[in-house]
């Protein structure tokens, strides 16, 4: 475990020395307050279900699943109890001090997957930043970041079906 963690923290700090640029800092330092519980994602699911009436049911239930997924990765959170990184100093504040998985990344994997299936071909790209946000501001572990992804995207894949609902939406 111990070639794991330090590989984790290898990562971390070239992602987190990529910070020392100030637009890039800025960058991340506004995607993280975007990401913030979700909000991004519920917002862009939500502005999807208003511009897209013909789908809005589908819309909706996405944002669901993206909900869904954040306040699962919130619960895996309280069970696995992981400090965020020490050795780096955080560019942002957290909501909270458990690192395992990224909420940010959960809820950002399952905005890509559910919008993406509607045809949002900004938001796959917009997640990949998010989740990498996490680590230039130094709050995640690459393997929070995916650990949490992977938890969104399953979420958001195994509702798929619930989530394209009937014909007529």
């Amino acid at each position: 475990m111990d070639d794991f963690d330090t590989m984790d923290d290898r990562i971390l700090s070239a992602f987190h020395a990529c910070g020392a640029d100030p637009r890039v800092a800025g960058a991340a330092r506004a995607l993280s307050w975007a990401g913030e519980h979700g909000a991004l994602w519920i917002a862009a699911g939500l502005a999807g279900a208003a511009v897209d009436g013909a789908r809005r049911g589908a819309w909706l239930r996405g944002t669901a699943l993206t909900a869904g997924a954040h306040v699962a990765s919130m619960g895996v959170k309280r069970v696995v109890r992981r400090a965020r990184p020490t050795r780096l100093a955080p560019r942002v504040r957290t909501a909270g001090r458990h690192s395992f998985p990224s909420s940010h990344a959960t809820s950002a994997a399952a905005a890509a997957v559910a919008y993406g299936a509607l045809g949002a071909p900004l938001v796959p790209p917009l997640a990949v930043a998010m989740c990498l946000s996490r680590l230039v501001v130094g709050v995640h572990y690459p393997s929070d970041v995916a650990a949490g992804a992977a938890l969104g995207a399953l979420t958001a894949r195994l509702g798929a079906r619930w989530m394209r609902g009937s014909r007529h939406d």
